[in-house]
């Protein structure tokens, strides 16, 4: 059964075009378009084989974009990413090589594998959606996302994500093991040889820029708004966490549940937008303390605990 019967068309087509590939997982699908919307990013963070690079290709892939991607490795460079100046042979000048990051949807796989250094060539790209290059400015393709994967299993091999990196990430989702009926439609689509390479595009990087300004229009009641605040506040007067949500977050909840909102063919926030939204856009920007750890466990459970204690807005 449906769980939105006015959703818009082009979304509905999104999330249809997409659950060819990825079955069982539509509010993974959902959130994903939502940090799209919000001309946000989203780390996919989960064990292997469950599809965490066939989400980010089967969205490239349905939007007419361009898509680009990094395996990250410890030996991938800065200017991998980002360009580099080189000079040409003929003119004896100086030439701007492009990078990967010039795309409208940039995969980077398993970001924990590269480098501090590579990974910092990130920020500014995530940030401000362009490159500085030796004191030049190139502004990249609109729409522009990054969606980045990671294992968190596997440790050998693998660089830390810097706070200041996690905080530019939207969201933080994971994608999960299919349910056994789901594993059983995977395996018959397996047989029909059905990948994102399959798919073709059903919206426009037009379609997803006139959508990003109709999220903006979505309203948000004053009372949500302080909804979203006590929330946040609460991270950061809590004795179980270290490191509080910073206002980014609390800007990264408010936009993402306008975005949602829209995704849900509704012209407004409810408070049910909050609590869906709040454990993958809070959970990874909050440090929790040893005391914390220990009483409550995990990040994400801590978010959920904060919401079962603050009063919901009604009315």
């Amino acid at each position: 059964m449906e769980r939105q019967i006015n959703r818009n068309e082009k979304i509905n087509s999104l999330v249809n075009n997409i659950e060819k590939v990825i079955v069982g997982k539509r509010d993974v699908i959902e959130y994903v378009i939502t940090a799209m919307l919000t001309g946000g990013h989203i780390l996919i963070e989960d064990v292997p084989g469950v599809g965490k690079t066939q989400l980010a290709a089967a969205l490239s892939r349905s939007c007419a974009g361009e898509f680009g991607r990094l395996q990250l490795t410890p030996d991938v460079m800065p200017s991998d990413i980002t360009g580099f100046n080189m000079v040409n042979s003929s003119t004896g000048e100086f030439e701007y090589k492009k990078g990967a990051a010039f795309c409208n949807f940039l995969l980077a796989d398993e970001i924990n594998r590269a480098s501090p250094k590579s990974q910092s060539a990130l920020l500014e790209i995530m940030e401000e959606h362009q490159i500085s290059v030796d004191g030049v400015t190139h502004p990249l393709p609109s729409p522009f996302m990054v969606m980045a994967t990671q294992n968190p299993v596997e440790t050998y091999g693998t660089y830390h994500l810097p706070e200041a990196q996690m905080d530019r990430f939207t969201m933080k989702i994971s994608v999960g093991y299919p349910s056994a009926d789901d594993e059983i439609t995977i395996l018959s689509r397996n047989e029909n040889d059905i990948s994102p390479k399959s798919l073709e595009p059903v919206v426009t990087c037009d379609d997803i820029t006139d959508m990003q300004q109709k999220v903006k229009l979505i309203r948000c009641d004053e009372k949500i708004q302080q909804y979203i605040v006590s929330i946040v506040n609460a991270t950061r007067e809590n004795d179980y966490i270290k490191l509080g949500v910073s206002p980014r977050g609390s800007i990264a909840l408010y936009r993402t549940a306008k975005a949602y909102a829209y995704v849900m063919g509704r012209g407004y926030v409810i408070p049910d937008d909050i609590k869906a939204l709040a454990p993958v856009v809070l959970s990874h920007r909050i440090i929790l303390t040893p005391k914390g750890r220990s009483a409550v466990g995990t990040s994400d459970e801590m978010v959920t605990k904060l919401l079962s204690e603050i009063t919901v807005p009604v009315g």
